[in-house]
């Protein structure tokens, strides 16, 4: 069956750029990519009726565990960032409802420790393991669909890291 990837929206969601003092980036590796290393910094869907900062707090908590008083909110894109599926993943993901995600992304300091972060603070666990790494890597890092978003995030929040 083919999908018309045209007909379906874009799942809302926000993405959150986490660094750290000396101003490196946290990424997670998923536990769901069976194709080997897929790293991604912790992003996840707003609930209607959500605020964005709201929802960002809560899959940062979800994805890291860091809790909301341990970072502040240095900024936030100006506009959406999109991305589109890859046709082997249009029907497969969020139940075959979105042709991809609009998303917003903050970027927020963290004045925690590594061991606040716990990656098993919500079940299930969507990373296995975690590093900080420095901004510049982010795009080789990401599966190649998201490539074009982490660019953009990298331009717009990189003065300000």
């Amino acid at each position: 069956m083919t999908i018309d990837a045209a007909s379906l929206p874009y799942r809302p969601c926000v993405g959150v750029m986490l660094v750290n003092d000396a101003g490196r980036v946290f990424v997670g590796k998923r536990i769901d990519n069976k194709e080997g290393d897929a790293w991604q910094m912790p992003q996840g869907g707003i609930d209607d009726g959500e605020e964005l900062h709201a929802a960002a707090m809560r899959e940062l908590a979800e994805e890291t565990g860091v809790a909301s008083s341990l970072v502040t909110i240095i900024a936030e894109t100006r506009e959406e960032l999109f991305y589109d599926l890859p046709e082997e993943l249009l029907g497969r993901l969020w139940k075959g409802r979105f042709r991809g995600q609009r998303q917003r992304w903050l970027l927020l300091r963290f004045a925690g420790s590594d061991a606040d972060i716990v990656l098993d603070a919500h079940d299930p666990a969507e990373f296995n393991e975690w590093r900080w790494v420095e901004p510049h890597e982010l795009p080789d890092l990401i599966v190649p669909f998201k490539r074009r978003v982490y660019r953009q995030v990298l331009e717009e929040f990189g003065p300000l890291i």
